[in-house]
């Protein structure tokens, strides 16, 4: 009897613990998982958000990878070559930045936390207001003026039309904007080390710091790489909000046109929704490669 009525508890408490996660489940299957079902169906469709979609079969994404030009040559190589400086970049710089502040006392360390996240706090119309005034292709541009004071040019760059300039200059904002809910997962794991994990390594002949980050922080604090990894990757691949604000869409020259934009062209501009839906489907197969490689590093294994 006595087993009886502890599975009976138990299984009154898991009831409970369904009843509470109830409403988590229920927005994430309106607000994800039904619009990501629509846009895989609309993806296969001739939609112009006016008449009813037709049927096309694997049309759109024929046309994705042989007849968009613009798609092939600029969007997809600026996608990666962003993805990849930011995402693993700023990764990389997430972690250096969280352990170096990890070895600074504890209010010094708070300051400089706040100071690193605030900017991925700040909203994307907002921070590009400040990078617009910073990259002013005119005189009174704060780049401009430093670098014609410094006698670097002699007269001023317009940097925001400038195809050379453009997607390094997204690049730059991007990674000034990585040090998000990632780095503060990093900071709290490297933080919440077991510090007798470094006082035995010490013992076995673990003498530097750099020893003790690849030998005892990174594996004890896998969870939290994963975290991280999986946010900086999906940032990264999110990224277009940035060059819609400071140069339009699309960007001058498609210099700095990214999957997203794409996406927001074809869909919000030009009203082709089902071929919008494909590139968005493209992208999130592409995001769900990379997240699957990093929880391939750093997830738990049996």
């Amino acid at each position: 009897m006595k087993g009886r009525n502890k599975i009976s508890k138990r299984e009154q408490g898991n009831k409970n613990g369904y009843l509470f996660l109830g409403p988590y489940y229920f927005i994430f299957f309106i607000f994800i998982i039904i619009p990501v079902v629509i846009a895989i169906g609309l993806s296969f469709t001739n939609f112009n958000a006016i008449e009813f979609p037709g049927f096309t079969g694997f049309l759109n994404y024929i046309n994705l990878l042989t007849n968009d030009e613009i798609f092939m040559q600029y969007v997809l190589p600026n996608t990666v070559k962003y993805a990849l400086i930011v995402g693993v970049g700023g990764y990389v710089l997430s972690f250096l930045v969280a352990w170096a502040l990890s070895n600074l006392t504890k209010p010094i360390r708070t300051v400089f936390a706040l100071i690193l996240y605030s900017p991925s706090m700040t909203g994307a119309v907002a921070m590009t207001v400040l990078w617009k005034i910073m990259f002013t292709g005119d005189q009174t541009g704060y780049l401009n003026s430093w670098l014609m004071n410094l006698g670097v040019i002699t007269e001023p760059v317009i940097w925001l039309v400038n195809v050379d300039y453009l997607l390094p200059i997204v690049i730059f904002i991007g990674l000034w904007s990585s040090m998000g809910v990632g780095f503060l997962a990093i900071l709290a794991g490297i933080l919440n080390t077991d510090e007798s994990l470094y006082e035995a390594a010490a013992i076995d002949g673990v003498k530097s710091r750099f020893q003790e980050m690849i030998l005892i922080t990174i594996p004890s604090m896998k969870p939290q790489m994963l975290f991280a990894a999986v946010m900086s990757i999906v940032g990264a691949f999110q990224g277009g909000m940035i060059s819609t604000m400071l140069a339009g869409n699309p960007t001058p020259g498609y210099a700095a046109q990214l999957m997203v934009n794409h996406v927001e062209d074809y869909g919000f501009i030009r009203y082709e929704m089902g071929y919008a839906a494909a590139i968005s489907v493209a992208l999130l197969g592409i995001i769900q490669i990379f997240s699957i490689v990093s929880t391939r590093l750093f997830g738990e294994r049996d």
